[in-house]
């Protein structure tokens, strides 16, 4: 990481982005937490902390771009400046076929998958260009590579966001600012038991079993732990990958091999 450097990461309380926000703590980065639970938040900045950086925590709804802007704006008074943001908000959506999922349910997942995404990096990159500097990656998933059924809209969301990240990376190279997704498999934690929890019951079959078949995809036969990304993100956003933009990296165990 650089020298003195400052990390945002959006949806830091819990799970992948809790650990995204220890490990850039550990290589040196200080750390905005962008969340909307306060009590997770805390349990971030104090494993922060732990590793001898600064972390301040941010009330943040992705999806409203006031909140956005405010976030933004007390990382900057408070940092000075932002060399890395990590966008890993995201929600799960519906677990439904295409024809039961409602419009606000649609809205919901694009929203914070997608919409999310685009107001913070809309607002941040004008910073990031005037420091000529800047490390921007996409929680994505291996869902925006392949089918992933009664999904639909996570599926949109995640392939666009994809494009997203290709399309960004062409337009602010020049700045020295580095834009690439990760592509994580099935995430061990509470997300992703709730999601096989929910499949288990759309289809009359035992946790256990859908879990089973999660992992039976996968040549290790096992998830991914969120350990696995954080690492991947922490290699993004050091010199090593200085000349990666514009990637989808798969940290799926050999579940998606493309």
């Amino acid at each position: 990481m650089q020298k003195d450097s400052t990390a945002l990461v959006t949806g830091g309380g819990r799970g992948i982005g809790q650990a995204i926000c220890v490990e850039l703590a550990r290589r040196g980065a200080d750390i905005v937490v962008a969340d909307l639970d306060p009590d997770e938040m805390q349990e971030t900045v104090e494993l922060v902390d732990a590793e001898n950086q600064r972390a301040c925590a941010i009330e943040t709804d992705v999806t409203d771009l006031e909140s956005v802007e405010s976030t933004v704006d007390t990382a900057l008074e408070e940092f000075g400046s932002v060399e890395y943001l990590v966008n890993n908000a995201g929600i799960a959506g519906p677990t439904a076929p295409c024809e039961s999922i409602d419009s606000e349910e649609w809205d919901d997942t694009l929203d914070v998958n997608l919409r999310g995404v685009f107001y913070t990096c809309r607002t941040l990159l004008p910073s990031m260009k005037a420091q000529s500097y800047g490390r921007i990656v996409n929680i994505a998933s291996v869902t925006g590579k392949r089918p992933l059924t009664q999904r639909t809209p996570y599926a949109a969301s995640k392939m666009g966001l994809i494009g997203f990240t290709r399309t960004l990376a062409a337009e602010v190279g020049d700045h020295d600012i580095n834009v690439n997704a990760i592509c994580p498999g099935s995430v061990d934690g509470p997300r992703i038991q709730r999601v096989f929890e929910e499949k288990a019951q759309a289809a009359g079959r035992s946790y256990e079993a859908v879990r089973s078949d999660a992992e039976s995809q996968s040549p290790r036969n096992e998830l991914v732990d969120r350990e696995d990304v954080a690492n991947t993100v922490a290699f993004l956003c050091s010199p090593d990958a200085d000349r990666m933009t514009g990637q989808d990296l798969n940290v799926s165990a050999g579940k998606v091999m493309y």
